[in-house]
C-alpha cells in the first residue's frame, strides 16, 4: 500500500535511483497559501547537510520540489496536488554488486520473494530516499495544523546508549570515522490538540501514530507516555496524577486528553556500513529521521481532525 490517510490522503511514488520521487495529496482545502520556505526548510533538515555522519548523497541532492497540479501561484486549488523531486545525484554503479547479493537487514531478499524482482539500485522503493516525499506532504499538513494552533516538534534524546546531547557530536564523529553505524531514539511532542480526538478500540490515536512511525525506514520501536518505563507504581500514578493524567502521553483510552501528546521512536543502526559495503550511507539514521517523524505525526493528526469535524 502506497497511500496514507482517509480524508487528507497522501500517495507516495518513485524509487531511490529512478528519475524522481514524488507524491499526490488529496483533501487539502482550497486557498491554502503554501509556505514554500517551510517546505524547503523541512527538506533541508531531512537532508542533514549540516549534520555529522549524513549520507554524502543526501548532502548533494538539491531536493527541489516541482508542483505539477493542484497549485496556482503558490495557492492550493482544492484539487489533487501532485509534485515530484528529481533524483539528481544517483550513482547506481555503486550498487551493481547487489544484483546477485542480498544485504542482511534490508528489503532486498523479501522484495525478491514477494515480487520476483528487486530494484538493486540503492534499495529502490525501500530506500529512505522515499521519505523526502513524506516531508513535503508533512510540511503542508504542519502548515494547516499551525493555523489551528497545533505544533509538532521532534528531537533526538539518545544515540546508542548516550543520553547527554553534549556528547552526541563526538559520538557521531567517532562512528563515522570508524565506518560504522549506530541507533538512536527520537522523541516527538504534539501540542495544541484538543481533548476528545480519537476513537476507542481499533482506531485509537496511538495505534495510528504507531503505524505511521513504524512505516518509516529503520524504525524498530514506538512508545508513548510512560511506555516501557516499568519503574513506576500504579499507586504512585493514582496518588499524584490529577485528571487528565500527565504521564499518559496526552492519550487515554485511545482519545486525546488535551495535554501534549508525547511519544518516542527507536531507530536501528543502518544495516549497511562502509566497513563492509560500497555505497553512501548514514552513520545514524535517527538524525535525519526527525523531520520525517514530524511529517508522519502531522499526517496522522490532520486526518483525525478531518474525520472528527465531519
Amino acid at each position: 500500500m502506497n497511500f496514507f490517510g482517509e480524508k487528507w490522503t497522501f500517495t507516495s511514488f518513485g524509487e531511490s535511483h529512478g528519475k524522481a520521487i514524488g507524491g499526490v495529496l488529496d483533501g487539502v482545502p482550497a486557498g491554502l497559501h503554501i509556505n514554500l520556505d517551510l517546505v524547503r526548510s523541512e527538506l533541508l533538515r531531512r537532508s542533514g547537510k549540516q549534520a555529522i555522519g549524513t549520507s554524502p548523497r543526501a548532502k548533494k541532492e538539491t531536493d527541489e520540489v516541482e508542483w505539477l497540479s493542484g497549485v496556482m501561484d503558490g495557492i492550493t486549488l482544492g484539487t489533487p496536488i501532485a509534485f515530484i523531486i528529481r533524483n539528481t545525484d544517483a550513482r547506481s554503479e555503486d550498487y551493481e554488486w547487489m544484483k546477485n547479493h542480498y544485504r542482511p537487514g534490508h528489503a532486498d531478499y523479501t522484495y525478491q520473494v514477494k515480487y520476483g524482482i528487486h530494484d538493486w539500485r540503492g534499495g529502490g522503493r525501500a530506500s529512505a530516499r522515499e521519505t523526502a516525499s513524506r516531508v513535503v506532504a508533512g510540511a503542508l499538513a504542519k502548515q494547516q495544523l499551525s493555523e489551528q494552533g497545533i505544533s509538532i516538534q521532534a528531537q533526538i534524546i539518545q544515540i546508542g546508549t548516550e543520553t547527554h546531547p553534549e556528547h552526541f557530536e563526538s559520538l557521531l564523529t567517532a562512528t563515522q570515522q570508524a565506518g560504522d553505524s549506530i541507533g538512536g531514539i527520537v522523541q516527538c511532542t504534539i501540542t495544541g490538540v484538543k481533548a476528545g480526538i480519537g476513537e476507542p478500540i481499533f482506531d485509537k490515536i496511538q495505534s495510528h501514530l504507531a503505524a505511521a512511525m513504524l512505516s518509516i525506514n529503520g524504525c524498530k520501536g514506538f512508545e508513548y507516555g510512560t511506555g516501557f518505563d516499568m519503574s513506576r507504581h500504579g499507586s504512585e500514578l493514582y496518588a499524584n496524577s490529577p485528571v487528565p493524567c500527565p504521564s499518559s502521553g496526552g492519550i487515554e483510552g485511545g482519545i486525546t486528553n488535551g495535554l501534549p501528546i508525547s511519544f518516542r521512536c527507536a531507530f536501528k543502526p543502518a544495516a549497511t556500513i562502509t566497513q563492509c559495503y560500497k555505497g553512501r550511507h548514514d552513520s545514524c539514521i535517527a538524525v535525519r529521521a526527525i523531520p520525517v517523524v514530524e511529517a508522519m505525526a502531522a499526517l496522522v493528526i490532520i486526518n483525525f481532525l478531518q474525520i472528527d469535524n465531519n
